[in-house]
């Protein structure tokens, strides 16, 4: 894979929303969600509809590979 569409960013946040719901009093999300977050709130500002896997770091990557990995083997 080497681009990742908004579309596929926005169901691997609520994926790992679901899989690790919000914490604490301010509803912190799982570090996979945040990892996740970020680019996708760029996206949004930027009005891009994809972004090259590898302007990811290593923890967004790893989570959208694995939602990936999972939403493929239900």
């Amino acid at each position: 894979m080497l681009y990742v569409t908004i579309q596929e960013l926005e169901a691997a946040i609520n994926y790992w929303r679901n899989q690790s719901p919000a914490e604490g009093d301010e509803l912190r999300l799982c570090a996979e969600a945040s990892a996740l977050a970020k680019p996708y709130a760029l996206m949004i500002v930027q009005g891009s509809q994809r972004i090259p896997m590898d302007v990811l770091d290593d923890l967004a990557k790893t989570a959208i590979q694995k939602f990936i990995k999972a939403s493929q083997n239900p």
